[in-house]
């Protein structure tokens, strides 16, 4: 029976480990990769890449979406934790301190022989010194008590910050593990994307790259007319609105770049934000979170300046502008246009000021 068992291997290690390791992992990903990724079918029709591209870019703008408000939470740890760090260094400075005098007080007591305070004043003859010194020794004693006590809570208070500070050191981690998740998935669905889209004629990607998100009709003459609109007065509810309008018809053009919040380019929420900051007011990050920022209102009360979100999961932003249109950053390969609302899956609606 021995001689039918499997010979033992040995493990790799060292490049031999690395190579099995790389080998496995480019296995597992080749194995889930699903059908419609970009290495589906090689005859797929033009019209199937465009579909397949456009599910990769919405994708993409998930996770960058996932990705912003990461950002915002990394950012918020990496605050508090250096606050945390300074407020360490301070209270460990006025620990130093109260160290300092409860030194002071040990070496003058050397100085003195080591003598009982007590012992010292029963030495003195005059009754009036006597009366002196002791009011002065229980001044001093009253003193070392205090520092002791400012020592022992410097001590408690450093150890309390540099515990919450290790906790926020935790969260900071995880909120940096997030981030590296995110842009990972972004930066493949936008490779699987561009590997898709060189399938097409060079005649077929600059439509599509014209079409903008979606690839709906009517986008190329809204697009057209995003880069010939007349910059006249902008009619809006009130003087705010006016000015986020405004903004994002100054943003037209520019482009789209995951993750940014411009001035040289945005992305669909960075935009928003930076809209209705121009106007004095401050929006969160992501799309998710400028629903809740204003009173939601319905489709049919729509107004300059609102803002417009599309798909289940609150994935894009718009900011809308009257009949029907709105300014927005559509995706990576285009810019900042103007496009119908109807363009997209129609989510809910959100009334800033």
């Amino acid at each position: 029976m021995a001689a039918h068992r499997k010979p033992k291997q040995r493990p790799f290690s060292g490049s031999a480990a690395r190579t099995a390791a790389g080998l496995a992992l480019t296995g597992a990903a080749t194995a889930v990769v699903l059908p419609g990724s970009a290495h589906a079918d090689p005859d797929l029709t033009p019209a199937q890449v465009k579909a397949e591209v456009d599910r990769l870019y919405h994708d993409a703008e998930v996770a960058t979406e996932k990705y912003n408000g990461a950002k915002e939470k990394a950012t918020a740890a990496t605050e508090a934790l250096n606050a945390l760090r300074d407020e360490a260094a301070r209270r460990t400075e006025r620990l130093n301190t109260a160290r300092d005098e409860l030194g002071a007080y040990a070496a003058a007591q050397y100085r003195a022989g080591g003598i009982s305070p007590s012992v010292q004043l029963a030495l003195s003859s005059d009754p009036d010194q006597y009366l002196e010194r002791a009011a002065f020794v229980d001044r001093v004693g009253d003193r070392r008590a205090a520092a002791i006590d400012r020592v022992r809570k410097q001590v408690a208070r450093i150890a309390e910050v540099r515990s919450r500070a290790d906790k926020k050191l935790t969260v900071l981690a995880a909120r940096q593990a997030e981030l590296k998740k995110q842009r990972a998935t972004i930066r493949t669905k936008l490779a699987d994307a561009q590997r898709l889209l060189a399938r097409l004629t060079p005649p077929e990607r600059a439509a599509y790259e014209e079409s903008g998100h979606g690839g709906s009709g009517g986008t190329d003459t809204a697009a057209r007319a995003g880069r010939t609109v007349a910059r006249g007065p902008v009619r809006a509810p009130n003087a705010r609105a006016a000015a986020a309008v405004a903004f994002a018809y100054g943003a037209i053009g520019k482009p789209y770049v995951w993750g940014s919040t411009g001035p040289s380019s945005f992305d669909c929420s960075g935009l928003t934000q930076a809209a209705w900051r121009s106007a004095g007011v401050s929006l969160p990050r992501t799309t998710y979170t400028q629903i809740n920022s204003g009173q939601r209102i319905p489709r049919s009360q729509l107004a300059p300046g609102d803002l417009v979100f599309f798909y289940s999961g609150i994935s894009h932003v718009g900011l809308y502008i009257g009949n029907g249109q709105m300014i927005h950053a559509p995706r990576t390969g285009s810019t900042v246009r103007i496009a119908p609302i109807d363009q997209m899956p129609f989510a809910g609606a959100t009334r800033v000021a």
